[in-house]
């Protein structure tokens, strides 16, 4: 090491040996040599970097007790008596240590600092290396490279994580492919397809708004654009869906059409039933917009406001004057327009009452749907309330509790009518489903409803000027009523038996019985099953149904069943004759033995204009049945029902009869719906029906021995977007 030390001094400036220690090496071997700490000694954490004092300012002693950290330069060999040193070879004096200090500050040279000591794809955490001096690009043609806010930062741990912003447009997760979807050309109007011949399978996200098969921001598919969106609508989830549906009907018909008193159609019409022949024909156009805010995948949205519209022509044409029309004077032939609000409401989602399983509790006030049962046995209807809403246990409990004031209906369409006064009646309703009860897959219903009627002391008359409230029958008297409707229903399978059920027991007070004209009580029932079973593509059906009828008119209970607004899906449903066809009453006022796309027979003046009446003979229906899916597209649906009175008293004391027996016939259909594109948005629909009149019916409507039998025919196309 010395012989090195020699032979780099003339390299660093040094004189030959001057200044150097003089290190006696005996026998070839060195004992260790010790540098004492003087200034310009190594210290710690300069292990890599030898002072040039070192070799001036250094003093060389031997070994004896040298302190504890003091620097070895080489491995001690065997000692040998040491040659007493040279003059030259002295210890530094204290004085020229103290000299030689500045002189060794002098040739270190500049301070390394812990900033310049980092090395290339080194970090240390809170310190950022200052970017290179900006390039300035002038290659005009050329692209230039992107700012340096276009690239992400590397996150070090410090800071909030959102300062690492990326500073260009990225389209959101619904548009990041058909943001890349060319435009149309201004001139022509088409696309330009030119970037589907180097991306082919671009195109197929590249869709029109008038599609409503794919991604769409007509049908809440996608958010509304930033740039669509109103300025008060504050958030990037909010919804716009427009509904549009086309709704055609062609109905040809027969039911007993009564010759009046008054004049008559046809000039040799004396007879007290004329020709049954009838038509109707109906285009309705419903158009619906919604606007949502939230993202709906799982949970409802935070809030929605609906509008549903629903505009129809209709036009009934009938044997008989009197019929459509209660002026004698009119044509028996009617075309009426009418456009109702069916849906108008905020929905409001309560999010505090949120489970951490989605389930939820909304509240939704205005012109809402609302059903009371699986099968609309009671009250199914578009009315103005208020309706809290949800579900929990996991969606295995869902309910309703719900208050509505009645909307007036208009007289020819059954639309909702706003613009005249409200009704004075009320419904209030609670319900509760759960699932799995009282065994699994079967969902069970608890109804307990209150219909508080105070119509008593009005008169109204429907659009074609026939009095509806109070009906033209009895002693014509209006009177007010309150019903409790306590109900049970299931719907669902127990094994590979499909059930569903209903039960009502109606509970309240009349204040006019018809009949004596004295106050009474109200006490009714209703029951409904429907069995079913299922084999490959076939399901055949067993229905039953029973609503009391009153068993004595005249005393002070009144023990007939009725509904508030019924639309049963039971038995056929619209596709059979006594479901959908009204069948008016003669002989006891303006009143119809049952309603339109009602199945009690309840001798109200209109199903959707009179109050209830239970004061009636009841419905008793027995029917088998089956539906067919011969393909995905087609199905194909059959229902026999054979119908009866539940008790005719009623009857013989409005017609004077001393006895009329209880059958009403049987009822055949059969329907074909067809779905071209597998899908609800566009249906065709065609059934046929034929009522063979009963002894009980023949005796009330088949005087003439002419009118035994009926028939109804149903076409029906739905277009949807």
């Amino acid at each position: 090491m010395v012989s090195a030390i020699a032979l780099l001094a003339p390299m660093l400036g040094l004189p030959g040996g001057s200044g150097l220690p003089q290190l006696p090496v005996p026998g070839g071997a060195m004992p260790g040599v010790v540098i004492s700490r003087a200034a310009g000694a190594i210290q710690p954490g300069q292990r890599n970097r030898f002072p040039l004092a070192l070799f001036g300012a250094a003093s060389v002693e031997a070994p004896s007790s040298a302190a504890a950290g003091d620097s070895t330069l080489s491995e001690p060999t065997t000692p040998a008596e040491p040659t007493p040193p040279a003059a030259s070879s002295a210890p530094a004096s204290p004085a020229a240590t103290m000299e030689a200090a500045p002189a060794a500050a002098a040739n270190t040279g500049p301070d390394i600092t812990a900033e310049k000591a980092l090395l290339d794809e080194r970090r240390r955490p809170g310190y950022k290396k200052p970017l290179p001096d900006k390039i300035e690009q002038d290659n005009p043609g050329a692209a230039n490279a992107p700012p340096p806010e276009a690239f992400y930062d590397k996150y070090d741990g410090e800071g909030p994580m959102s300062s690492l912003g990326v500073n260009v447009v990225v389209p959101d997760r619904w548009r990041i492919t058909s943001g890349l979807c060319p435009k149309k050309d201004p001139k022509t109007g088409l696309p330009d397809r030119a970037l589907f011949g180097i991306f082919p399978k671009l195109e197929a996200v590249c869709h029109s708004t008038q599609d409503p098969f794919h991604h769409n921001v007509l049908k809440g598919d996608k958010p509304i654009s930033a740039k669509d969106k109103p300025g008060f609508l504050h958030g990037d989830d909010w919804f716009f869906i427009a509904n549009a549906i086309s709704d055609t009907i062609v109905e040809p018909r027969s039911f007993p059409q009564p010759v009046t008193q008054a004049t008559s159609q046809n000039p040799n019409s004396i007879d007290q039933f004329s020709r049954s022949n009838s038509l109707v024909l109906a285009q309705t156009f419903i158009t619906g917009v919604s606007l949502l805010k939230g993202l709906t995948a799982f949970k409802p949205p935070i809030v929605e406001y609906r509008l549903t519209l629903a505009t129809q022509v209709n036009y009934a044409s009938v044997a008989e004057r009197q019929i459509l029309r209660v002026k004698p004077s009119d044509l028996t032939h009617r075309t009426t327009a009418f456009v109702g609000v069916q849906e108008a409401f905020v929905d409001y989602h309560m999010a505090r009452f949120d489970s951490n399983r989605y389930d939820f509790i909304s509240v939704r006030a205005g012109i809402q749907e609302i059903t009371a049962d699986f099968r609309g046995f009671l009250f199914l209807d578009q009315q103005l309330g208020v309706r809290v809403f949800g579900d929990r246990d996991n969606n295995r409990i869902q309910f309703n509790l719900a208050a509505f004031w009645r909307l007036e209906k208009d007289s020819n369409s059954g639309l909702n009518d706003i613009t005249a006064p409200l009704r004075h009646d009320f419904v209030f309703l609670a319900n509760i489903f759960r699932q799995d009860f009282p065994v699994v897959g079967l969902t069970s219903a608890f109804q307990l409803v209150y219909n508080r009627n105070r119509e008593g002391s009005f008169i109204h008359s429907d659009k074609n000027g026939f009095p509806v409230r109070p009906s033209i029958i009895g002693d014509i008297r209006g009177h007010n009523y309150d019903v409790f409707y306590l109900g049970y229903g299931n719907d669902g399978h127990i094994g590979r038996v499909n059930l569903s059920s209903q039960f009502y027991a109606a509970l309240g007070h009349d204040t006019n019985n018809f009949i004596t004209s004295k106050p009474a009580k109200i006490a009714a029932f209703f029951a409904a099953a429907e069995v079913s079973y299922d084999v490959d593509f076939m399901r055949f059906r067993l229905s039953g149904l029973y609503a009391s009828g009153d068993k004595n008119p005249r005393d002070n209970t009144e023990g007939g069943f009725d509904a508030i607004s019924e639309n049963p899906q039971f038995a056929g449903a619209d596709t059979s004759y006594y479901i959908r066809q009204s069948i008016p009453f003669v002989g006891g006022g303006l009143v119809n033995i049952n309603g339109r796309n009602g199945i009690l027979t309840d001798l109200r003046s209109s199903g959707i204009e009179g109050q209830s009446n239970f004061v009636n003979p009841g419905t008793v229906l027995l029917g088998v049945g089956g539906d067919f899916d011969l393909t995905p597209k087609l199905r194909v649906t059959a229902n026999v029902n054979q119908l009866w009175f539940a008790n005719t008293s009623v009857l013989q004391v409005l017609r004077n009869e001393g006895t009329i027996p209880r059958s009403i016939g049987t009822d055949a259909s059969i329907s074909a719906i067809y779905r071209p594109k597998a899908n609800q948005n566009i249906v065709f629909r065609l059934s046929g029906a034929v009522l063979q009149a009963g002894s009980g019916f023949k005796d009330l409507f088949a005087s003439t021995g002419h009118n035994s039998r009926f028939y109804s025919i149903l076409g029906n196309a739905i277009l949807a977007f």
